[in-house]
């Protein structure tokens, strides 16, 4: 049986759209729209701000019977997990990304009353004072390929970063306001080679920590499966 991790390599396509940004475009630390250290990921830790972090994703809870997601890192050691017990908890209550304990790292709560699809992201378990607002974009001709824009809440609600691609199809880009790719997520590939995909339910989701956290990521990502993936589907199928 194949194993879903460790990652057994980093793509070589993705590696070189990475590498292909010149370092002088490189925000200083101080710069960097970050989490504080408290809720920052291991797996961010972990690594050194030039390298890229290939975390695989497994649409599934650890926990019987519920939905979520689970994250390891690429020595196959776990990272990040989401456990929701309701197929429709994310539109009717919050999500939480945890760590490997089971600490709430992030909570993500659906706005009220919004025009489009709007989330709040808040640090930790807190639902006050949220660090960022993820939008759902609506069908343009200037740009049909934008998924979702996030923003800072706050006094400055300037634009941080934009996702671009299909989610559908596990193929996304995000971008920050300079345009510099600062995530992708892409399917994933048997160990074994041949180009044998695992399917949609595990992918990889690459970052680069030293313009991303890794937990906002993935939180980001969670938030793409709640708008455009089979999140949204169970949650519009269940009754109100």
């Amino acid at each position: 049986m194949t194993k879903v991790y460790p990652n057994s390599a980093s793509s070589p396509t993705a590696t070189a759209r990475f590498s292909n940004q010149s370092s002088s475009s490189r925000w200083s630390r101080n710069q960097l729209p970050r989490l504080s250290n408290d809720h920052r990921s291991a797996a961010a830790d972990d690594s050194s701000s030039s390298e890229q972090v290939v975390l695989t994703v497994w649409k599934k809870s650890l926990l019987f019977n519920c939905n979520g997601f689970t994250v390891f890192d690429a020595r196959g050691n776990l990272v990040f997990r989401v456990d929701n017990y309701m197929a429709a908890s994310g539109n009717n209550g919050e999500i939480f990304l945890m760590d490997a304990a089971g600490k709430p790292l992030l909570t993500s709560r659906r706005k009220r009353m919004s025009l489009t699809e709007s989330w709040l992201v808040f640090e930790g378990e807190t639902t006050t004072n949220p660090k960022f607002c993820v939008r759902k974009k609506a069908m343009s001709v200037l740009n049909p390929k934008c998924l979702a824009q996030v923003s800072h809440c706050g006094g400055n609600n300037n634009l941080v970063y934009e996702i671009e691609g299909s989610y559908a199809q596990r193929r996304c880009t995000m971008y920050d306001s300079k345009r510099r790719i600062v995530a992708e997520i892409r399917q994933k590939e048997a160990a074994c080679g041949g180009g044998v995909a695992f399917g949609f339910d595990v992918f990889r989701l690459i970052v680069r920590p030293d313009m991303m956290d890794t937990s906002l990521a993935m939180a980001l990502v969670i938030l793409l499966d709640q708008m455009f993936g089979s999140s949204r589907r169970s949650s519009l199928s269940s009754p109100t």
